[in-house]
């Protein structure tokens, strides 16, 4: 079964009130959507732009940010579980600094399905930047979830760059990784590639990226964003011979799309010119 996939090249944007980024949303996911797109992905703190909601004294700062963000969080996601509602698709929203109950805050990754309910990965390996400046933890559990085209798997920015998690959700039966990514510089948008391309090899799986683009210099957290957004695939009969299917123009905000059989994962596993995903545990006898 084939299903088509976009994924976002998303730009930071400073909105003067909620109806601006409710409009935005949903001129992106019905753009998408209208072309046929089932599965959509959206980058890592896309949503710190609603920080720009509040005063200067708020989006200028890290601290008062993710404090402030927390008074649009079930706007958030009663806006994206509506449209995947409305529109019959998967959502990936991207990722938003979610504050927990003992106060801590966890950058949170939530899909939102077409029947209305939702879930969540929490990223779980934190970089530099979140570790010592923003001051945000990591996650506790590893999840896959299931859809009507197969069990996807979620691994947020830096967490693509640690082959265990990935392995271990496609050995739980996950044949696509969604990667929302946010990274300020060239080497750092390259590190999130490399990781997702390696991962697609490695476990004969597809993997998608989605980044932020452009300057948002009135922001700390996201005032340079910079990537492209590319759908990422085992490299072997079957699929391209460079491993990628789409991918974007960097720095450019638009929709990539690319139609994926997850099907297609297990015939080359089975068939392919080599057997990455079946010969992995062979390492373990050389460690």
């Amino acid at each position: 079964m084939k299903v088509k996939i976009a994924t976002a090249q998303y730009d930071i944007s400073f909105l003067e009130n909620w109806r601006n980024y409710q409009a935005k949303i949903e001129r992106w996911v019905t753009e998408a959507a209208g072309q046929g797109a089932k599965i959509l992905l959206f980058p890592e703190y896309g949503s710190m732009e609603l920080a720009s909601l509040f005063s200067k004294e708020i989006y200028s700062s890290l601290n008062k940010q993710l404090a402030s963000m927390q008074s649009l969080l079930d706007d958030y996601i009663g806006l994206f579980r509506t449209l995947a509602q409305k529109h019959g698709c998967y959502i990936q929203s991207g990722t938003f600094p979610v504050r927990i109950e003992s106060g801590a805050y966890r950058n949170r990754a939530y899909l939102f399905m077409p029947d209305g309910r939702f879930d969540y990965q929490d990223k779980l390996m934190m970089t530099r930047f979140e570790n010592e400046q923003w001051l945000i933890n990591s996650g506790e559990e590893l999840k896959c979830f299931d859809t009507e085209y197969g069990r996807i798997a979620i691994n947020v920015c830096y967490d693509s760059e640690f082959p265990m998690l990935a392995r271990k959700q496609v050995e739980a039966g996950a044949n696509l990784i969604l990667v929302p990514s946010c990274t300020d510089t060239l080497a750092g948008y390259h590190r999130v590639k490399i990781g997702c391309q390696a991962r697609a090899l490695e476990n004969q799986c597809y993997v998608v990226q989605s980044p932020t683009v452009g300057e948002a210099p009135w922001s700390e957290a996201v005032d340079v964003n910079i990537g492209a957004a590319a759908v990422y695939t085992p490299v072997d009969r079957g699929f391209p011979d460079n491993g990628i299917l789409a991918i974007g123009e960097l720095n450019k905000p638009q929709w990539v799309m690319a139609d994926i059989s997850l099907n297609a994962c297990e015939t080359v596993r089975q068939q392919g010119q080599v057997f990455n995903y079946r010969d992995w545990p062979s390492q373990k006898a050389f460690s």
